[in-house]
């Protein structure tokens, strides 16, 4: 109540400039500022009777308390994140090296698939060469042995002509045996 009184005294002071007004009463309900005056008087007192300054102040209070809270928990999201993105990072170079491993594990893998690859081929072109130089070695004792043949062959016909017509069947069947040794010795 002492809050009111000063409240309305202060609020009269303060309408002090209406009362040198020259030519007007001021207490008179004619002079609007002396009826305005009363109406905010009144309304503040309306205002403190129903205890609104204290409702205000306990709504700032509430929403500063809010806003403090709020910031609180902002400040906290904030480290969260910090927390997660150091994380993240450290994954993030985790992976990279990983990757960067794995790149130099399969390089080498590669260099040394493509060594045993050169020496998988250089194999293979030996036993190709080997096997076309026994091919080769195997073509010319076939070809020697088939050109012996035929001389054989030559030989013994014109032996044959050659006794047939010149020879005694004792001198032939003597000949004929020389030259079977003959030949018997030389293809072996």
């Amino acid at each position: 109540m002492r809050k009111q009184t000063l409240l309305a005294a202060g609020l009269l002071v303060i309408g002090t400039p209406a009362l040198a007004a020259p030519g007007q009463r001021f207490f008179d309900l004619n002079n609007t500022d002396f009826v305005v005056s009363i109406a905010f008087v009144l309304f503040i007192g309306v205002l403190i009777y129903f205890k609104v300054p204290k409702i205000i102040g306990k709504l700032l209070d509430d929403r500063s308390d809010g806003i403090r809270t709020e910031i609180e928990e902002a400040r906290a999201l904030q480290e969260e994140a910090k927390i997660v993105l150091a994380s993240y990072e450290r994954k993030r170079k985790e992976v990279t090296e990983h990757s960067k491993s794995i790149v130099a594990s399969a390089k080498a893998e590669a260099e040394a698939a493509a060594e045993q690859a050169k020496l998988d081929l250089q194999e293979v072109i030996a036993r190709r060469l080997a096997a076309a130089d026994d091919q080769i070695e195997s073509a010319q004792n076939a070809a020697v042995r088939e050109v012996k043949d035929k001389a054989v062959a030559v030989a013994v016909a014109a032996a044959a002509d050659v006794i047939s017509k010149g020879m005694a069947a004792k001198d032939a069947n003597a000949m004929i045996d020389a030259s079977i040794k003959d030949v018997t010795a030389k293809l072996h």
